[in-house]
């Protein structure tokens, strides 16, 4: 069984997952991107019929500081077994704001899983999400967080060539 716990399972595989940030490739349009964000998750109540799923829910909201300047909102389930360490969560978010001196918005779709303690995090910019500056962005996103819970991202993106 699966009890509600998205808030402990999302910190612990974000906090487990280490990926090293893709090197800039001068052949290709690849910029990287980094900075810190505050982060305040909100436990929400399922929505009505399927409480017996046992599925926790929160909303997001976010603040972006350094290279990508803004915010987001977004919503994430999420399920885990404390016995046995293992889980998963989904998420979207809408971020709004400033990458690369240009301005728009985009979405980002997280998808994760625990197994038995061992977290496999990917946060990926939804095909086609982007609006004005911003149409047409690709890139992953890696969130880091330090050993007194300070959050970091970095971001590897492209944006088509003009």
């Amino acid at each position: 069984m699966f009890p509600r716990c998205p808030l402990q399972l999302a910190v612990a595989i974000v906090a487990l997952v280490a990926a090293p940030a893709m090197a800039h490739d001068p052949e290709s349009s690849m910029q990287h991107a980094q900075g810190t964000f505050d982060v305040k998750l909100a436990a929400q109540p399922s929505a009505p019929g399927i409480e017996a799923a046992a599925l926790g829910r929160q909303t997001i909201d976010k603040r972006f500081h350094g290279d990508l300047d803004g915010s987001s909102l977004g919503e994430m389930l999420a399920v885990m077994d404390r016995a046995t360490g293992s889980g998963a969560y989904v998420a979207l978010e809408r971020v709004t704001g400033t990458l690369g001196g240009k301005h728009g918005s985009f979405v980002l779709m997280h998808s994760a899983t625990m197994t038995r303690g061992t977290p496999a995090l990917a946060v990926t910019v939804v095909p086609d999400s982007g609006t004005d500056e911003l149409a047409g962005l690709s890139g992953t996103l890696v969130i880091h967080i330090d050993a007194k819970g300070g959050h970091s991202y970095t971001f590897d993106y492209s944006m088509p060539t003009e």
